[in-house]
């Protein structure tokens, strides 16, 4: 409507707006996006710029301020043994050789055996001079930096279930991820990247596979993007023979089709995610391209990852690995899982150690050391610590004992270790004890509900509120359960 000398005068649009047929056409239309809008905002995948702009990753409060705003987490596959690591039991060396007095004849693979000394040295590191072995003497100069959590406890001493448990709170598979739990929560500062990706061992995927970074009963847009320096994304290239433009317009018709389609089934979420995803499909088209080049790293980075090892192919791909998740953190994506071992395989592929530990175990551990402890160094050189909480976990632990016959130690649900570090973390403490032997959590006994807890805490997400309606059921990731882990707190 235009205005002359006080007098509406109306534009050939507005006149057109006032023919009935024409008025309740498009009020027909109007209606249909305010339903299809008010379906996202229900699923939480609505930006809040409005209601043209569909946004499940776009940035959202957490309950209380945070201490953290990225996550990145170092998954070791296998059950990582704690007594050959972190968690020091100079008792081990006395009674070496001698039977568990009371112990179990029969653990989970067999026979017990007799009690076997650490595999590798300990010694004291840094100004607090906590005791860690030689296995990983890279990340043993960082432990004035991490706040260990020795007295951990799971409910599986199977693979699958355990990682399952760690990863979703759940032994069953169905149930979502901590990173899907996360995003759906607070969104992601970037919106060219995904919002939550997994960054599988060169190796293979752990034992329950994508069911540590599933979305579960969420909605399937939160689930994370797999992807790694070696393998990028999939399908996320423009076909060859088709040109840019002609692959947009396809993506604006199919979009306008999937829109009136979800308006009509609101129940699908599956179509909400995939509507989602190829408007980040067509910017990751751009931004991914460059993110995955690591060409434009000095050769001094490099270096300091060990990306550039010609001796060890595998330690060299596990340091790009860690390289592309520094660069997915610096771009704001809020949720980076990098695992550090495969599936089962008798301890050749991950850190199940039951035969041959010592033999496995220098192997996995120059693979994992000194591309771990820099990224840590090169998060904190960046200013990027000061934002990014670091986990360090692994499904369970090991027996105090080898079993019978072998050079290798048996799952350990009872007590193990796993630490945090980075913004928001009390640096160089050791929360909770396992016995003298390390058989047992004693003190401070902690269960992963509680670790989980307190990653949420620090994100400013409160446990007990962060819920998702399943079954008629209100499912949260610590169950009914979890306790802050305060004395780790900074």
């Amino acid at each position: 409507m235009n205005w002359n000398a006080g007098s509406p005068i109306l534009s050939r649009h507005g006149r057109r707006l006032l023919d009935r047929r024409r008025f309740l056409s498009t009020a027909s239309h109007a209606l249909g996006s305010v339903a299809f809008a008010s379906l996202l905002r229900q699923q939480g995948l609505l930006a809040s710029g409005g209601a043209s702009s569909p946004g499940p990753f776009n940035p959202r409060p957490p309950h209380v301020p945070p201490r953290a705003r990225n996550v990145l987490v170092l998954f070791c596959a296998g059950a990582v043994s704690q007594l050959e690591t972190w968690d020091y039991k100079p008792a081990l060396i006395a009674q070496d050789g001698k039977p568990l007095e009371g112990g179990p004849p029969v653990t989970f693979q067999g026979p017990a055996g007799e009690i076997a000394r650490p595999q590798y040295a300990f010694r004291p590191r840094g100004q607090t001079g906590k005791w860690v072995s030689d296995l990983l003497p890279h990340l043993a100069q960082l432990t004035d930096d991490i706040a260990f959590v020795h007295s951990l406890t799971s409910k599986s001493n199977t693979h699958g279930p355990a990682e399952n448990f760690l990863s979703t709170g759940s032994v069953l598979d169905g149930f979502p991820s901590l990173g899907s739990w996360v995003t759906h929560a607070l969104g992601t500062e970037s919106q060219d990247l995904p919002a939550y990706v997994a960054i599988p061992d060169p190796r293979g995927v752990p034992q329950a596979g994508s069911n540590n970074w599933g979305p579960g009963f969420l909605p399937a847009v939160f689930q994370g993007t797999p992807m790694s320096a070696g393998a990028p994304p999939r399908n996320l290239a423009i076909p060859e023979g088709v040109t840019r433009g002609a692959d947009d317009a396809a993506r604006r018709l199919l979009r306008g089709m999937n829109e009136r389609h979800l308006a009509a089934h609101p129940d699908d979420d599956r179509l909400a995610a995939r509507i989602a995803s190829y408007e980040l499909a067509a910017r990751m088209q751009l931004s991914v391209p460059g993110i995955m080049d690591l060409s434009s790293e000095p050769a001094h980075v490099l270096r300091m990852y060990g990306a550039d090892d010609p001796r060890d192919p595998l330690k060299a791909a596990f340091a790009r690995n860690c390289i592309l998740a520094r660069r997915l953190l610096e771009r704001g994506v809020r949720f980076v899982q990098v695992f550090n071992g495969a599936y089962a395989s008798g301890g050749e592929l991950n850190w199940d150690g039951h035969n041959k530990l010592k033999e496995q175990y220098d192997r996995h551990g120059r693979i994992l050391d000194q591309p771990a402890a820099a990224l840590l160094r090169d998060l904190r050189q960046r200013g990027l610590l000061e934002d990014t909480l670091v986990v360090w976990c692994t499904e369970f632990g090991r027996m105090p004992m080898f079993q019978k016959g072998s050079q290798g130690r048996d799952h350990n649900p009872d007590g193990f270790t796993c630490w945090l570090a980075g913004a928001g973390v009390r640096p160089g403490v050791s929360h909770g004890a396992t016995d003298d032997l390390g058989r047992r959590a004693v003190r401070d006994v902690a269960t992963l509900y509680d670790f989980n807890a307190t990653i949420l805490h620090l994100l400013g997400l409160d446990h007990e509120r962060l819920t998702f309606e399943h079954n008629g059921v209100q499912r949260r990731l610590t169950n009914v359960e979890g306790e802050v882990i305060r004395p780790i707190l900074a």
